[in-house]
């Protein structure tokens, strides 16, 4: 079932971020054009290559806390053991106290690592959606898809698109924008069938800017390639179209070289994936505890799947986007080499001692939040206990008064009782009467 989308993404913060991306890949594309090689499987290797780079910084600072959670889970596994039954306030409290300890030990937040991957995960997203909507983001592939779906809307053909739009629920995107609908139609196209589609309806030979945009056959023996065909050309496999497609193409002219060459992409991006796996910092088992053994069973039993999935993934999708997933996966192996022998040479102690002071100056400071806070109290809770006294005294000499000259104390005034105006009332009474 072909996936139909909106030529691009309009979710937000993702939407937003894969427009930015956008203009990167816009931009190594005409690079790449400039001196003559329009490549699209070429400009995702260098797009993949210059955003990971980008997003070193937020990798390494993962990688660090990756590998100071190795060093730390067997002291805060420690900790768990000791207030293990332990179930009361005071318990879990120091329990508590005792894990932050060890947080500023290594200077490492409980949330580091998710932080990181929230960051990283938008952006991740966005990547995806640019390399599946090329068309969207990239002008000049744009503007050759543009030509077809023009002369597509041109001929009244839009219907006849609708049916290679297989899943019904993205039929509604043709009632947002009918172009961009038919372009991703198009897109999703393999070649053979979209040659066969506008051979079929007289539009083969459209040209832009004096170039065609599909594969030309003169003769038998003469082929003029169109621009799609040259720019989803990469060592002889074509980005917009799947291993499976290619590898079935093969199977049915004999051409075993192609199949090879089919499910090299596939295979590449399992194994590159499983280097990348076994490369990660793997976490501290400690003592073979449960939950911890029972833990580290399921991180392995995912690096397993993981590899497989993605063989899958490479095999239906179209081969742009599985050759993202390689080039991906050995820019993080590469990466994670680097970042593992800056990480082995870092001398834990002193990482240690500098967040000792760190953490020291940080608890010094709350303590004297703390100490302001109180001072704070101390004062308003003494104003209270004055105004308390002075409004007992007021009270008391106006029963006084009241007693002395025969008649009940009572206010001038409707104020409410035990509201600031009766209290001065009282007051303004008394000193009436003893004027008297």
């Amino acid at each position: 079932m072909r996936v139909i989308v909106l030529t691009k993404s309009t979710t937000p913060i993702i939407g937003w971020i894969a427009q930015l991306l956008g203009l990167i890949m816009n931009g190594i594309f005409n690079v790449l054009d400039f001196i003559g090689i329009p490549n699209i499987g070429l400009s995702i290797i260098l797009f993949t290559i210059v955003i990971y780079l980008l997003m070193l910084p937020l990798t390494i600072k993962q990688q660090k806390f990756s590998k100071l959670s190795a060093k730390m889970n067997p002291e805060l596994q420690a900790i768990r053991d000791k207030y293990k039954n332990k179930k009361d306030n005071d318990s879990v409290m120091q329990m508590n106290a005792e894990t932050q300890a060890v947080y500023a030990k290594y200077g490492v937040s409980p949330s580091g690592s998710c932080v990181q991957l929230l960051i990283q995960m938008p952006i991740l997203f966005a990547l995806y959606r640019v390399i599946n909507a090329m068309p969207a983001y990239v002008s000049k592939i744009g503007n050759a898809f543009g030509a077809l779906a023009d002369k597509v809307i041109e001929l009244n053909l839009v219907e006849e698109v609708k049916g290679f739009a297989e899943a019904g629920q993205y039929l509604n995107n043709f009632d947002v924008n009918v172009r961009n609908a038919v372009i991703d139609v198009l897109n999703r196209m393999n070649s053979a069938d979209l040659l066969k589609f506008a051979s079929e309806k007289g539009f083969a030979d459209l040209q832009i800017n004096g170039s065609y945009i599909l594969n030309q056959n003169v003769d038998k023996s003469t082929e003029i390639r169109g621009l799609l065909d040259i720019y989803n050309n990469f060592l002889g496999l074509n980005m917009g179209n799947s291993p499976s497609y290619m590898v079935s193409q093969a199977v049915a002219v004999g051409a075993w070289l192609m199949v090879v060459a089919a499910f090299a992409i596939p295979v590449l991006s399992a194994v590159t994936q499983w280097i990348n796996v076994k490369l990660m910092p793997q976490q501290d088992t400690g003592d073979n505890k449960t939950e911890t053994s029972s833990l580290a069973s399921s991180m392995k039993v995912m690096n397993m799947i993981m590899p497989v999935m993605s063989a899958i993934f490479c095999y239906n999708f179209p081969a742009g986007l599985g050759l993202y997933w390689v080039a991906g996966s050995v820019v993080r192996s590469i990466q994670q080499v680097i970042i593992n022998r800056h990480i082995d040479k870092m001398d834990l102690s002193e990482i240690i001692e500098k967040n000792r002071e760190k953490s020291a100056k940080k608890m010094e400071k709350i303590k004297e939040n703390q100490k302001k806070y109180a001072e704070y109290a101390a004062m308003n809770t003494k104003k209270i206990a004055t105004n308390n006294v002075y409004t007992q005294k007021a009270k008391e000499a106006s029963e006084k008064a009241a007693s002395a000259s025969g008649a009940p104390a009572k206010s001038s005034s409707n104020a409410k009782p035990g509201s600031l105006m009766a209290k001065a009332n009282m007051v303004k009474e008394y000193n009436e009467r003893n004027n008297k």
